[in-house]
């Protein structure tokens, strides 16, 4: 088993990586003080895994709550149904609240954490590549309205976070596939030989070998909790994390979240961002293509939907990166290495959207 740390101070918090270690009592109890203990969690999980999490918790008084599985059960609906669980369930501030799930389960389980009673403890479990390698790590919780995605929300962190490769078995090839993109993107922003060793062991990673997906999540967890603790609520490098996602969030909310994982959307909004990067001169043509062919490889999409371009820009202006109005995008000076900047363009810009 790995252990990582995020360095935030009073709210630093280990992150256990290893195979077999996501039912181990031991490690919840290092981190629960509570007797009562809700575990929140989504249909898909709790099919597969909750009588197993069941008898590993089973020395505290454990409420359950199961969720609909997807993106569009990230609302403010969904917060209200978890908080009123808590509540009936006799929840108060010394409780402890569990994430049992992929990224959907985590950011409303941290949000309800947040608030609830102004704050209680919650234990991030996640169990999508994804949620492992970005969603679970840096505090970030919220849901999605209608405008956009992730508008309400907080910067929040968890007590522990415990990422077990057993559970990627279970994953479709979609789920993993979009895990993947956030893990592409680690090497494009910050680590061009981690970005190369992606492609080396492309086989290993698609086969799930146990060791080699250690060795994956432990890379990128170590890349975003060294960027988390220099800039916890993204004053300024925490943006870096973003790559991508400005042009991705676009695709999900003009697709009203159905179309795209968030996985493929980012994917899709990388090239986009590889794109715009290389009409100004910062990358090369053949930097994009094997981007590209390392998104592809890895069995997502890379062709932009057809959307309406003026939508696409008043989309991305609603993101919260924006600025007085300003599109802050994240853009490759290189591979490996990214820049925050609203000085682009804008024909450029749109050139990039209506491709």
């Amino acid at each position: 088993m790995k252990t990582l740390t995020v360095n935030l101070e009073d709210r630093s918090y280990p992150i256990y990586i290893g195979t077999n270690i996501g039912l181990n009592e031991e490690l919840y109890c290092k981190h629960i003080s509570s007797k009562t203990v809700a575990l929140i969690t989504n249909e898909q999980i709790a099919d597969l895994y909750l009588k197993e999490i069941n008898h590993t918790l089973s020395s505290f008084n454990l409420k359950t709550l199961v969720l609909p599985d997807g993106e569009t059960e990230k609302n403010l609906n969904t917060v209200e149904k978890t908080v009123e669980f808590l509540s009936d369930n006799g929840l108060d501030r010394d409780s402890t609240v569990i994430a049992f799930g992929g990224g959907v389960v985590g950011d409303i389980t941290g949000f309800v954490a947040s608030s609830y009673m102004r704050g209680i403890k919650f234990l991030q479990v996640p169990t999508t590549l994804l949620a492992q390698v970005d969603s679970s790590v840096g505090g970030k919780t919220g849901v999605n309205i209608k405008q956009g995605k992730n508008l309400i929300g907080a910067f929040y962190q968890p007590t522990a976070v415990i990422s077990d490769t057993r559970f990627l078995n279970t994953l479709e090839t979609r789920r993993l596939s979009e895990g993947l993109a956030e893990v592409i993107k680690y090497g494009l922003i910050y680590d061009s030989v981690f970005f190369e060793w992606l492609r080396e062991n492309t086989n290993k990673i698609l086969d799930i070998d146990p060791e080699t997906m250690i060795q994956l999540i432990e890379r990128c967890c170590q890349i975003k909790a060294a960027v988390v603790s220099q800039d916890e609520k993204e004053g300024s490098i925490r943006a870096i994390l973003n790559f991508g996602h400005t042009f991705g969030h676009a695709i999900e909310s003009l697709t009203d979240y159905s179309s795209f994982s968030h996985g493929e959307a980012v994917a899709i909004g990388m090239i986009m961002a590889a794109n715009l990067s290389q009409y100004m001169g910062m990358v090369s043509s053949n930097d994009v293509e094997n981007i590209r062919k390392s998104i592809d490889t890895f069995n997502l999409p890379t062709n932009k939907p057809n959307l309406d371009s003026n939508k696409f820009l008043e989309a991305m202006k609603r993101d919260k990166k924006s600025q007085d109005g300003e599109i802050r995008l994240i853009l490759l000076e290189s591979i490996g290495k990214a820049m925050i900047t609203s000085d682009y363009p804008n024909e450029l810009l749109m050139k990039t959207i209506s491709e």
